[in-house]
């Protein structure tokens, strides 16, 4: 089992070389600086064309230290536990922002949020979910995204499928039809483990609903439970019958989309980020590719959209906190920004003065599936604190490579998480 505590996170920024940190003593003179991680298929070009934007219209220098996106996981625990965080950071919405906000390492802006009129510019839901902690402002959501079926429209059309799936006897029907014509209906790249993260969040939120799931996530409910267990073998049934492309732990999400750009696998459960993916590969929106919402599983379920919400927040040691706020401000409150980067990012902008004509039509469908949705919930290792998000992710791989121990899984993952809410 592999876990991240606050002691360990200590004890991590002590061996730190600081050749690898930002001093905060020796920021310039009107410099900011900045730790994100857009990198490669990630977004860098496109985040540093918005820099350039930001530093042009300001004056402001920033002094940027991009990090993959796994390595930034745990590279900026470390660096909270050292006290060395840069003045701003990039990080995802939810159970992540509060574990550091609970250490102290983050500045509020709720003066900036009134004093830039940031409440008519994001949108309330998204703000709502994602900027308040313990009663605070602390981030501002520079883009969200939506986990849906993205899939190779001439595969299921050469299969025959026009009609998309709202129920899981529909979608298994149309996987089976995928197979029989010798087609693996679904890829999934779950190297880096988290990729696997959405069948859990879509199963349980379908079967047990958001107000379970939350408890689960909080540690009010345990990983032995029936609730659980239901949603985790829903997803064992598909791996059963061979619905998935083989040795998914040894491919990385690219790969999985990949594949069905090729045609390999028909489908993939992927954030809205793939679009950007394909798009820069040349595949056409609409044409190429589309999505369809994850299916219907126990009537009566409430339906939730499931993703993430990338935010920019300020480190409570900032050198140079005004310039760290006008940047987020800028970041947010530019719509031409917001539109150039989420086009480059395939993602949707939280800011509601942005046309929604800014979108391919396959975002535009994936912006008004999340505007029906009655709850939007942040994926697994974004809801549920940084310990154990570990030990699940860890746990998901464990499963797909052997679902035939799932009891067994299901037992020490409750044993784990229970530690694991405890540091």
């Amino acid at each position: 089992m592999f876990s991240i505590s606050r002691r360990a996170l200590m004890a991590a920024a002590l061996m730190t070389s600081s050749a690898c940190l930002v001093p905060q003593a020796f920021a310039q003179s009107g410099e900011v600086t900045i730790s994100h991680y857009f990198t490669g298929e990630l977004g860098l070009k496109a985040f540093n064309d918005q820099i350039a934007a930001f530093e042009k219209a300001s004056g402001i220098k920033m002094k940027e230290s991009p990090v993959g996106h796994e390595d930034f996981k745990t590279d900026i625990l470390v660096r909270a536990a050292g006290r060395s965080l840069p003045d701003v950071f990039s990080y995802w919405a939810g159970a992540r922002v509060q574990f550091i906000v609970d250490s102290k390492s983050l500045r509020p802006i709720d003066d900036m949020w009134a004093a830039e009129k940031l409440d008519s510019v994001v949108s309330k839901p998204i703000a709502e979910s994602a900027t308040l902690y313990d009663g605070k402002r602390f981030l501002v959501p520079f883009n969200y995204h939506y986990a849906g079926v993205f899939f190779n429209k001439k595969v299921l059309a050469d299969a025959g499928i026009t009609a998309m799936p709202a129920t899981w006897d529909d979608f298994i029907a149309m996987c089976k039809t995928l197979k029989a014509k010798g087609v693996a209906p679904i890829a999934l790249g779950s190297k880096n483990r988290w990729p696997a993260q959405f069948w859990f969040d879509y199963l349980l939120l379908r079967t047990a609903g958001p107000d379970y799931r939350a408890r689960l996530m909080s540690g009010e409910a345990s990983y032995d439970d029936p609730e659980v267990a239901t949603a985790m073998g829903l997803w064992k049934s598909l791996l059963d019958e061979g619905l998935f492309v083989e040795n998914a732990n040894a491919d990385d999400w690219t790969d999985a989309a990949d594949k069905v750009a090729r045609g390999d696998a028909a489908m993939t459960l992927m954030g809205t980020w793939i679009t950007g993916y394909w798009n820069g590969i040349g595949l056409v929106p609409g044409t190429d590719y589309d999505f369809f919402p994850f299916p219907t599983v126990k009537e009566g379920v409430v339906n939730a959209a499931v993703g993430p919400v990338d935010g920019l927040v300020i480190s409570a040691n900032a050198a140079n906190p005004e310039g760290a706020e006008k940047f987020l401000a800028f970041m947010m409150s530019n719509p031409e920004v917001q539109a150039k980067w989420a086009e480059a990012q395939g993602a949707l902008s939280a800011n509601v003065n942005l046309d929604p004509k800014t979108y391919n039509s396959v975002m535009q469908h994936a912006a008004q599936t999340v505007s029906e949705a009655p709850v939007f919930a942040f994926n697994y290792d974004l809801a549920t604190p940084p310990p154990v998000a570990e030990v699940g992710l860890s746990m998901f791989t464990r499963f797909i490579d052997d679902p035939s121990k799932m009891d067994e899984i299901l037992k020490n993952m409750a044993a784990d998480a229970k530690v694991a809410f405890k540091q």
